[in-house]
């Protein structure tokens, strides 16, 4: 009875850690522009330059749009100075800043 307890307990971890990956999703290149159009979202641009502001004279290494529950999130992954890699998450609707993390 032990094992089937784990075996369903395992089960139920891996489904939660998929379904919450699941969750989010990369939008492209057209969606973002829709979504830019529309006014839903801030330019690129403007989200760089709080990003950068926080971290002066860092490297972009990438940046992508995600959905997250119904919420759009630039990624913003720079390179600082110092040489250490940051991840940055910002609303992309306000630009607020939601996370800060070495990566």
């Amino acid at each position: 009875m032990k094992l089937n307890v784990r075996t369903t307990r395992r089960t139920a971890l891996v489904l939660l850690l998929f379904c919450t990956t699941a969750m989010a999703r990369d939008l492209d290149q057209d969606e973002a522009l829709s979504l830019r159009e529309k006014g839903v979202i801030l330019p690129l641009e403007q989200v760089l330059q709080q990003a950068m502001d926080r971290y002066p004279e860092a490297k972009l290494l990438e940046v992508e749009l995600e959905e997250k529950h119904d919420i759009y999130i630039y990624e913003v992954e720079l390179l600082t100075v110092e040489g250490v890699a940051r991840e940055l998450h910002l609303k992309a609707d306000t630009g607020e800043l939601v996370k800060d993390k070495e990566d």
